[in-house]
């Protein structure tokens, strides 16, 4: 498996829309990495945080 997504991959993989992701990463509500504009989520870390959140 991949283990780095895009906003559109990891909002895919939330089944959320990427408006979510993007208000998600503004609130500062999901973990994720900056590499200049683009953002990005270790696959990882994302299942580590839902975990996190009583969720799986």
């Amino acid at each position: 498996m991949k283990k780095i997504f895009t906003v559109s991959e990891i909002a895919q993989y939330l089944n959320v829309s990427t408006d979510s992701i993007y208000a998600m990463v503004r609130e500062k509500q999901i973990p994720h990495v900056r590499i200049r504009r683009r953002i990005i989520f270790s696959i990882e870390i994302i299942e580590e945080w839902i975990r996190d959140q009583g969720g799986i």
